[in-house]
């Protein structure tokens, strides 16, 4: 249920809206890794959105020593994208 408007939502309702793997049609947005920032971003996106989305943590190396993480975060919708990078205050946080 779209908690800002009480409405029902398919997609949540048959457990089929937060993607378990990254699916190549999404539109993608990575950031810094930070920990707890996994789960505040997911419910961000489940309140104030309504389409299909991924967040899950990723790795890339930083250099040849180092390896970085970071968390990727995809939606099937690209207008999603614009509205999360807008409004979710997580995102440039760090």
């Amino acid at each position: 249920m779209l908690q800002k408007t009480n409405q029902p939502n398919a997609l949540d309702f048959f457990g089929i809206r937060k993607v378990k793997k990254p699916l190549p049609h999404f539109t993608y947005l990575e950031i810094k890794f930070e920990y707890g920032m996994e789960d505040r971003i997911s419910n961000w996106i489940r309140v104030n959105l309504k389409n299909r989305y991924y967040v899950g943590k990723t790795v890339k190396n930083a250099d040849e020593k180092r390896v970085e993480y970071s968390i990727k975060i995809g939606f099937e919708d690209p207008k999603d994208l614009t509205l999360f990078t807008l409004s979710c205050p997580d995102v440039y946080r760090s």
